[in-house]
């Protein structure tokens, strides 16, 4: 009798082990195997979900594995406590514990929203709509409702972004972005206003920007930024219109079509600086940061104007006459074959 309970008990420690290798090997596997065979495989992770929720999202997907090899995995390795909600994006290659790993340390996917130099804020809001985020804060919101949500002291939200490239992840708003992007023009413009030259024609920030803003349509050309701001603050020291096309563009909105006309520029608007003196009302797009340096640090030289060069700079005068030479041989080059 003695001798079958051995037997069996032996049995039955072997079928034990022998089940436990079987696990183990699968388990080996599973650890070793990918999660996904896709190429590319996207985890939306709810704020408060719980780790036995990961596991059926993943199944939902087709991911591999077993419901006890995730839960063991989970608890061996305190994966269980460490769930972070977000978007991630998974590959072919992707194993059990690198997915994991990944939400522990919620690498989540992460977009990016330019806010471009020269664009208005017309464009800016083109984008926004286009913006890959859960929740839209300023979908119904009016131009004034942004401006009192951001706390902007200023009557339009003109030039208040600063053009950059700027990270977020799908769980931001819209909002959020566009407060991200008004801190830093804030943080910039202080600084530069701090460090303006002194004897500017300018008495706020907010001329400094304005000014800004017509430098940044002006020109793309870095080395041009100091002296067409040059060209500005002496005009606008000695009461000359600033004569700036940009503005009247600015202006005349959408009868604008490719090409300024006569008719433009006798158009009266408060934007209209052939046909009013100093600066328009408010700025006329984004200014990036060169340009809103370049608005209070103004070269030392005598310029009064300029015209493009036909290579996309500007030939800048001193005076009128060098300047009516410095038109004809810009339209000589135009037209010449």
């Amino acid at each position: 009798m003695k001798s079958l309970l051995l037997k069996i008990t032996l049995v039955l420690v072997m079928a034990i082990l022998l089940l436990v290798a079987f696990a183990y090997h699968r388990y080996e596997q599973f650890l070793h195997t990918p999660v996904f065979t896709a190429n590319e495989t996207r985890l939306d992770i709810q704020p408060g979900s719980y780790y036995a929720q990961l596991i059926e999202q993943i199944k939902q997907k087709k991911g591999q594995g077993e419901n006890w090899q995730w839960q063991f995995l989970g608890r061996w390795h305190g994966y269980q406590s460490q769930i972070k909600s977000g978007e991630y994006k998974f590959t072919a290659q992707d194993t059990p514990r690198t997915l994991l790993d990944a939400i522990a340390s919620n690498r989540v996917i992460r977009y990016s929203w330019t806010v471009v130099e020269g664009h208005t804020w017309q464009q800016i809001q083109q984008q926004l709509i286009r913006l890959d985020v859960q929740k839209r804060v300023l979908k119904d919101q009016s131009e004034a409702q942004i401006i009192e949500l951001l706390g902007i002291d200023a009557p339009s939200m003109e030039g208040q972004l600063l053009p950059e490239t700027y990270h977020y992840t799908r769980a931001d708003t819209d909002l959020k972005l566009l407060q991200r992007a008004h801190r830093d023009l804030r943080t910039v413009l202080r600084k530069a206003w701090q460090e303006r030259q002194p004897g500017l024609a300018l008495k706020t920030p907010y001329e400094l920007l304005i000014l800004a803003s017509i430098i940044e349509k002006e020109t793309a050309v870095s080395s041009e930024r100091d002296i067409i701001s040059g060209v500005f603050n002496r005009r606008l020291k000695t009461n000359m219109r600033l004569q700036t096309d940009p503005t009247v563009i600015y202006g005349v909105g959408k009868e604008y079509a490719g090409d300024i006309t006569y008719q433009h520029l006798r158009t009266d608007t408060p934007y209209n600086t052939y046909t009013r003196h100093g600066l328009p009302p408010t700025p006329i797009a984004m200014a990036g940061a060169e340009s809103i340096y370049a608005a209070g640090q103004p070269n030392d030289g005598q310029q009064l104007y300029f015209v493009a060069s036909g290579d996309g700079g500007h030939v800048f005068s001193e005076t009128y006459e060098q300047h009516q030479q410095a038109v004809k041989n810009y339209l000589k080059k135009q037209h010449d074959p």
